[in-house]
């Protein structure tokens, strides 16, 4: 209860010492990509379908006389495929020494810090088999939940070429049900930017700690992890790599289980050339994840999931480029090959405005 009125106040407290306007300042932006999607399963038959990805944003701020910024956003996304809006995002306060704090869906400090790995650019999707619940991102751990709010230091914080965030949040007073309840998060993360001869190196780790249950019962280790990760950028050549390792909880919509705990690691490693009006991107993801179909036991089998991708991007005139992509997926379940892994090609284009 005391953190549920701390953060409270704190919302409370700092918005409420805000100037009053008539209106605030919006922005608008978005894009439009489609093209076609070649498929190829390991077990099953070709198949090729046009794929979308239509996206529109609409960006609120505005300055109090005191210096602060305040600002928000909503977006309305794939309108061709039906129609869905993403609209939970809370504020942002940005203060004058450079120092931010995310007020509502602030999300995981942690995830906020890791390193982007270069892959393919493209819009090509490969499927496995949904009960394989090996990790495929750096921040498959980083959990939270609305009722939290997130710092972010200045740059330069300690030393140069520093940032750091810490975030916390606290549950809704929601009855856990069968569905994964997280009550409460802590999480911290870091990014350290220096020069290491003509290269501009980029450091990024985190940790979170997470305390959640489902109906009364909790997992044998709550969900929380670390990550690490490392890029270069020499010209025009970017390099990076990435680990992290930790504990997660997934749903699984069975009649005897609805969730899975998964003890997994991932590591990823790309890189991104560009020369001219070309980009080359290729990345590698290799995850492993024991998950646990008796919801509060770990699990002992081992799922798999390895990619590799590549793709090229041609900049066809301002805000217009085109992709052609490539993704190849080898994974297993429960030691079982995968029979819906396999291959896919995307060739396509994107207008952003």
């Amino acid at each position: 209860m005391k953190k549920e009125l701390l953060i409270g106040t704190a919302l409370v407290s700092t918005l409420g010492a805000a100037s009053v306007a008539e209106a605030v300042t919006a922005t608008m932006s978005g894009n439009h990509q489609t093209g076609m999607e070649f498929d190829s399963p390991t077990g099953g038959t070709d198949t090729n379908a046009q794929v979308n990805d239509n996206n529109f944003t609409v960006s609120l701020s505005e300055t109090t006389d005191g210096g602060v910024t305040i600002s928000s956003s909503f977006m309305l996304m794939n309108e061709a495929g039906g129609g869905s809006s993403d609209e939970d995002a809370g504020f942002t306060l940005a203060f004058t020494d450079g120092s931010k704090l995310d007020l509502l869906n602030a999300g995981n400090a942690s995830g906020s810090h890791d390193i982007s790995i270069p892959a393919s650019a493209g819009a090509e999707g490969v499927t496995v088999t949904t009960s394989n619940k090996a990790p495929t991102g750096l921040d498959f751990a980083a959990g939270s939940t609305a009722f939290g709010l997130e710092y972010h230091t200045a740059s330069d914080f300690l030393t140069d070429g520093l940032k750091a965030s810490f975030s916390l949040s606290t549950d809704n007073g929601a009855a856990s049900t069968t569905a994964y309840t997280i009550d409460s998060h802590v999480g911290i993360g870091a990014t350290y930017v220096t020069d290491l001869g003509d290269s501009a190196v980029t450091i990024g780790a985190g940790y979170s700690t997470v305390e959640g249950s489902s109906t009364l019962t909790q997992p044998s280790s709550d969900e929380g992890g670390m990550h690490i990760g490392i890029s270069a950028v020499t010209g025009d050549l970017t390099v990076a790599v990435g680990f992290a390792d930790g504990n997660s909880v997934e749903s699984q919509a069975t009649t005897t289980a609805y969730n899975t705990e998964v003890d997994g690691e991932v590591v990823k490693a790309g890189v991104k050339y560009v020369t001219g009006d070309l980009t080359f991107n290729v990345g590698i993801t290799s995850g492993s994840g024991k998950d646990s179909h008796t919801f509060g036991t770990a699990g002992t089998t081992e799922d798999s999931y390895d990619k590799t991708s590549a793709s090229v991007s041609y900049a066809v005139a301002s805000g217009v480029t085109a992709y052609l992509g490539y993704s190849d997926v080898d994974s297993a379940n429960e030691g079982v090959n995968d029979t819906t892994d396999g291959s896919a090609w995307y060739i396509g284009a994107n207008m952003s405005f």
